[in-house]
């Protein structure tokens, strides 16, 4: 097994193949050198204006575990971990938490991040190459579900992520997706939409070649 140890945090490379599939550019050096030789991301926030450090570091999207349903008893699976900005909140949550990403870079900023938990892995590779032999009894894809087309090689990424979520749960378990409303206020509005970068694009169905889409309340 190819693995590196941030501390307590351990990152499994067993499923990279040398390539960030994803990334938000240089910033991620920038965010991984802060996490690196600091604890106080507040101090850091404050003193910049940078909007990217601010969503990447502060605890302010924390808050969405609030709303879910985990016990200190639970396996939680994190699709999609990213910079980790929730998967601090979801290791004093829950017993461990499983963390899988695309990207190396971004997986480092969340080891770096949560380095004092000793409940959590850190999977980086593809998801849909990654063997877990284990259920889990929470899964969630927050700001994940809209890039299914990444994860999932398949005529319908999105019904294949649903299907492969619901059969790595244990029974009664919970899959919780947090994603933007394609038919939202701001969508409607006229604002671009967050993906793609076009205006009224999700409203009319997303037509022609994408990398990510939303959906409604209304779609099955």
């Amino acid at each position: 097994m190819k693995t590196e140890n941030i501390y307590n945090t351990q990152l499994i490379y067993d499923f990279y193949h040398g390539n960030d599939e994803y990334s938000d550019g240089d910033i991620e050096e920038e965010l991984l050198n802060i996490v690196k030789n600091n604890r106080d991301y507040d101090k850091i926030i404050n003193e910049t204006d940078s909007f990217a450090v601010f969503y990447h570091l502060s605890k302010n999207r924390e808050f969405i575990t609030e709303v879910m349903d985990i016990s200190k008893n639970d396996s939680v699976l994190e699709i999609g971990s990213g910079c980790g900005e929730i998967t601090g909140a979801l290791a004093r949550e829950a017993k461990e938490v499983t963390c899988i990403d695309l990207s190396k870079r971004r997986s480092l900023i969340n080891a770096y991040k949560n380095r004092d938990n000793d409940n959590i892995k850190i999977y980086v590779g593809n998801y849909q190459d990654i063997k877990l032999d284990n259920r889990f009894d929470v899964i969630t894809l927050i700001g994940v579900f809209e890039y299914s087309l990444y994860y999932m090689q398949d005529n319908d990424p999105f019904e294949s992520m649903l299907i492969s979520c619901m059969e790595k749960l244990n029974e009664n378990g919970r899959l919780y997706i947090a994603i933007e409303n394609r038919l939202g206020a701001k969508y409607i509005s006229g604002c671009k939409e967050d993906h793609v970068g076009k205006e009224f694009v999700g409203i009319e169905g997303y037509p022609g070649a994408i990398k990510a889409r939303t959906f409604s309340c209304y779609e099955r």
